[in-house]
């Protein structure tokens, strides 16, 4: 905590020379390192298709016939609305924007084919190869924490290579822990630092207050109190429940819009970038969307950290809510809930800022370029009826976001950083309280820093170690389910014979 206090304290005053400084060292990062941000992605996504569609698939996170803990909707609300924050209501608006002016694909800027790339993009960096990074985690805790019966309070002690007393074992343990409160303290507070200042932006709009530092620092105080209250009251009281409101009020917004909008329009539209999607695929996974295409290989390495930054402490949380399910439930879950709703609200809210900005109503892309992406969020709301009410529940919606997404955080960093807790015990209290504490100043000294550059240097910085730690994971998986215990319900005689003989000897003996 102490170090985190100090690096906060930095960014504090580092002021101009500290962002030009995160500058430079984002561009090395993304001139020198990319190809280990894609081939880890790639690995991991060719790997975990192959599990979730063999017979290892099958394996349950528990006992042969256990039930799962949480029915299909609670345990999808909690694994979207802690995997997904409020920048999902932004970036799915502003990024459809940024590559309509800098199109991948040879495309000219604001020609018909940079439209038709506008939202693919995207939906990509949101859609199924991100989720599945968090699925490795997920399924190596999943599996030692209910078939090997071990207890996982770290996420090191989900990798078999480094089990043992050996010296060298623990400090390679210790360090993979410092990694990943790193990474996370590096998604977390990049969430929060771009977050606030759109939050900000909207309620200048909506009530008239001048968007100043002080008007930010009110909304970090709200942030803080609504944390706390979350994080004390534990997993079940507090973040279960701010999970369904999470659903509720973020499918409320989205079929809003849908519906108050060019219903037709966006429908169509998303059709059409689906087709593109599965067509551009391989491409985009290769990040190679041509040689003119900065941008949209800057932004991929940009996701790419920032989704591998939240790997551990979606993994530790979303294992502990899966007891019961198989992997191949974890994988689909995951895919549906989590992948299929990313990019549905860029099928919506970019699918509306495209509109605008190609109907003429509204100049977004001048709006971007001048004033930011939280003049064009709001902007864009203005557009809609009833844009007080609109404003206030894009307000709220971004607020209980953000809730869930720090409260778990706080939760499994509490975790990682208490001493050894008995089985079904939580952190103390105290221990959660004061890492919200520290989430608010570390976030804090992102905003006075200010800049999204920096917010995006944060995130590629912070997942990089991670993918060190992401192929040990993938590892760990293999061995288990190829040498380990593997619970699965046998459906009868023959499937019985065949799991004898292909899976787990020791097991079925």
């Amino acid at each position: 905590m102490l170090l985190f206090g100090i690096v906060s304290a930095f960014l504090m005053l580092g002021g101009d020379t500290l962002q030009h400084s995160i500058s430079q060292l984002l561009d090395t990062m993304t001139s020198h390192s990319q190809w280990l941000y894609i081939g880890i992605y790639i690995i991991n996504f060719i790997f975990l298709v192959w599990l979730g569609c063999s017979h290892y698939g099958r394996i349950r996170l528990g006992q042969p016939n256990e039930k799962p803990e949480y029915n299909d909707f609670q345990w999808g609300s909690m694994v979207f609305a802690t995997g997904i924050d409020a920048s999902i209501l932004m970036l799915s608006t502003t990024d459809p924007l940024q590559y309509l002016q800098n199109p991948p694909f040879g495309a000219k800027p604001f020609s018909a084919a940079a439209y038709r790339y506008a939202n693919v993009c995207g939906q990509f960096n949101w859609g199924p190869m991100a989720w599945m990074i968090f699925a490795t985690a997920t399924i190596a805790i999943g599996y030692a924490l209910y078939v090997k019966n071990l207890r996982v309070q770290r996420l090191s002690a989900a990798i078999d290579l480094l089990e043992g007393p050996q010296t060298y074992k623990k400090v390679l343990r210790q360090l993979i822990d410092f990694i990943v409160v790193f990474g996370i303290m590096g998604g977390i507070g990049s969430s929060i630092g771009m977050e606030i200042p759109v939050i900000s932006k909207v309620l200048s709009t909506m009530t008239g207050f001048s968007d100043t530092i002080w008007l930010k620092l009110a909304l970090f105080v709200v942030l803080f109190v609504l944390f706390t209250l979350t994080v004390y009251a534990g997993l079940n009281k507090g973040i279960k429940k701010l999970s369904a409101w999470h659903i509720y009020t973020a499918i409320g917004f989205l079929l809003l819009v849908l519906l108050i909008g060019p219903t037709r329009h966006l429908i169509g539209a998303e059709g059409h970038n689906l087709f593109h999607l599965f067509g551009k695929f391989g491409q985009l996974s290769l990040n190679a969307t041509g040689s003119d295409s900065h941008f949209a290989q800057h932004e991929m390495l940009f996701y790419w950290g920032w989704w591998l930054s939240y790997m551990p402490v979606m993994g530790l949380f979303i294992a502990r809510i899966s007891r019961g399910r198989t992997i191949r439930q974890v994988l689909l879950g995951m895919a549906t809930y989590g992948a299929l709703s990313c990019m549905s609200f860029y099928a919506i809210l970019g699918g509306y800022a495209l509109f605008l900005q190609s109907s003429g109503q509204v100049d977004l892309v001048t709006l971007l370029n001048t004033q930011g992406q939280a003049a064009v969020i709001a902007a864009v709301i203005t557009t809609l009826p009833w844009k007080i009410v609109m404003l206030a529940i894009f307000c709220l919606s971004c607020f209980i976001f953000l809730a869930t997404t720090i409260s778990s955080s706080a939760f499994i960093v509490s975790s990682f950083t208490s001493l050894e807790l008995k089985i079904g015990e939580q952190p103390n209290r105290w221990n959660r309280m004061a890492w919200v504490v520290i989430f608010i100043l570390f976030s804090l000294g992102i905003v006075l820093v200010g800049s999204f550059q920096t917010v995006q240097a944060v995130c590629v910085i912070a997942g990089f170690p991670l993918i060190f730690v992401c192929a040990l994971l993938l590892v760990s998986i293999f061995h288990a389910v190829h040498n380990g215990e593997i619970p699965i319900e046998i459906e009868n005689e023959e499937t019985s014979h065949f799991l004898k003989k292909k899976l787990t000897p020791k097991f079925f003996m």
